[in-house]
């Protein structure tokens, strides 16, 4: 059977996940993580005004020697998935293509999310081990790219970018996506700059370059809360969406973002949650080296920190964490993606869940 990439329900139900699901159901800790997102470092070689990680960068990154020993920690553990994200990018790191390998080669599937400037570093190890690699473009065009995601020195580098893409394209084993944030923005008090008008000319980019999906996702503020759109804008957006179905095929997909679905659902900045246990806080977690912590969206908050991986094993920090230490309810208003994992691992502890699917497809929960 067939999961869609961001169906996050269905992938609860994989034979080799379930049990680990149904444990942490009924309200037991959990041995290891099955996901474990991990930023490398928090430096980055770009200066995107948006970024919401903005005043969490710069500040530190593992040695080599640490982020190889903590490869073969996540291995020992029997951790399922690895993505390696930011805070900073990922791909800058002098050790994450060793990184890479070793978790590769010990069968734990990896996902990256990047800026795509530094693949052609990295490019064997990412060709030969990666599921999927998904890029931050956000443009289709050198300008526009240079509005919204410059390099230190101001200056476009779309053009390196989208030569990496179609290289790591023609090599690739797993799938390689193009990300499209859209973004508004006030310039000079008074005139408003926007990428959303390139939305369909960067789907059209996607499909020619190689890539096998193209998505729309919508910004956070920094409170992780989804900013809305103009109804003018959501209707552009709406309308090229519609344009770019066209270019669906075996080899190519335009993917539904949750966060767009919610804009256009005028759900608003907050989503309210009656639980005070996250339990998906089981199945996964984020190790960055100033800390690890409950998930992405608590990066850098001391209130969410389970440990210090930088001085101690990471595998010691899970078996003496508390991953209660957030209170859904109270601390994560914010619209999660995994908010519907939650409401589905009650659903399986009460015996309501769904049958059980023949085969491990997807690890990525």
């Amino acid at each position: 059977m067939a999961i869609g990439r961001l169906d996050l329900l269905a992938k609860l139900y994989q034979p080799g996940i379930y049990d680990a699901v149904t444990k942490v159901a009924q309200g037991q800790r959990s041995k290891a993580p099955v996901v474990v997102d991990l930023d490398p470092t928090s430096f980055c070689d770009l200066a995107c005004p948006e970024c919401i990680s903005g005043k969490l960068l710069n500040k530190g990154r593992f040695t080599r020697e640490r982020l190889g020993s903590l490869a073969e920690e996540l291995v020992s553990m029997g951790v399922k998935a690895v993505i390696l994200i930011g805070g900073g990018e990922p791909l800058a790191h002098s050790g994450t293509q060793a990184l890479i390998h070793t978790l590769g080669r010990a069968g734990i599937a990896i996902g990256v999310v990047t800026n795509g400037t530094m693949i052609d570093r990295n490019l064997p190890g990412l060709a030969e081990y990666a599921s999927w690699v998904r890029v931050s473009v956000d443009a289709a065009t050198t300008d526009t790219y240079r509005r919204f995601r410059p390099n230190r020195k101001g200056v476009s580098v779309f053009d390196h970018v989208i030569d990496n893409m179609r290289r790591f394209a023609a090599v690739k084993k797993g799938t390689l996506g193009y990300s499209f944030l859209v973004m508004v923005r006030q310039d000079d008090g008074e005139s408003v700059v926007s990428n959303h008008h390139e939305v369909l000319a960067a789907a059209e980019l996607a499909k020619g370059i190689g890539c096998d999906y193209f998505e729309v996702k919508v910004m956070f503020d920094e409170g992780h809360h989804i900013v809305g759109l103009a109804e003018d804008v959501l209707a552009s957006i709406t309308d090229q969406l519609k344009q770019a179905r066209s270019l669906e095929g075996p080899n190519f997909e335009i993917v539904h973002s949750s966060t767009l679905e919610s804009v256009r659902d005028h759900a608003g900045p907050i989503q309210p949650k009656a639980y005070h246990r996250c339990r998906v806080a089981e199945l996964r977690t984020l190790v960055t080296s100033s800390g690890v912590y409950i998930c992405p969206y608590h990066r850098g908050n001391s209130a969410a920190m389970l440990g210090d991986a930088v001085t101690d094993s990471l595998i010691d920090i899970w078996s003496q964490s508390e991953r209660g230490i957030i209170d859904p309810s109270r601390d994560c208003t914010f619209h999660c993606a995994r908010h519907t994992s939650n409401l589905e691992v009650h659903q399986i502890a009460m015996g309501k869940g769904r049958p059980l699917l023949e085969n491990d497809v997807d690890p990525f929960i």
